[in-house]
């Protein structure tokens, strides 16, 4: 399944880079790479000073916009967060909701967005990095930057040692160009 993915990832973007007419050129990628959620995609995109395309990147790698996706892990909703990463995002909030409530476009985009601006603010605005500790964790992450197999300067990660996290990252990347290039963001 991974592989399929990457050979469809991979062709999807030869075609945007070559202006490809395929099934309708860029009508069939609006397709494949919605703006679904865009009102408050932007708003908390202003909010916390967060790209747009990094946003839809992460919602489209995580569940494919899919409001009840819930992962073996356990995270839930558009942008996958796990009950755990919620509880603490609550305190940073001071909101009080219920679990449940991940299962809202709006709420996982509001929280998700909020972790997405944390972990870039933590790792200097490298969107790699931040990427990856979405996906790994912050403390993870956090021991790989210091690691000099991972990162020669202490921010930037040059090796990301879980295979999942390395693909996921790549994945993201690929959608936020993907994005960018789609939508002129």
């Amino acid at each position: 399944m991974k592989f399929l993915k990457r050979i469809l990832t991979f062709f999807v973007i030869i075609c945007i880079l070559s202006g490809c007419v395929f099934f309708g050129g860029k009508y069939a990628m609006k397709l494949l790479y919605p703006l679904g959620y865009s009102e408050t995609v932007s708003r908390y995109s202003e909010k916390y000073g967060v790209e747009e395309s990094l946003i839809y990147a992460v919602i489209k790698s995580e569940s494919n916009f899919r409001e009840t996706a819930v992962s073996e892990v356990g995270a839930i909703g558009l942008m996958q967060i796990t009950p755990h990463t919620f509880e603490w995002l609550k305190t940073k909030t001071g909101e009080s909701l219920e679990e449940s409530a991940l299962y809202s476009g709006e709420i996982s985009i509001k929280y998700g967005t909020y972790l997405l601006k944390i972990l870039l603010d933590e790792f200097d605005g490298e969107v790699q990095t931040a990427v990856a500790a979405y996906h790994a964790g912050i403390g993870i992450v956090g021991k790989w930057i210091e690691d000099s197999r991972y990162s020669s300067d202490g921010k930037t990660l040059f090796y990301i040692p879980y295979d999942d996290t390395r693909l996921y990252v790549e994945n993201v990347k690929t959608a936020k160009n993907i994005y960018e290039k789609l939508y002129d963001m």
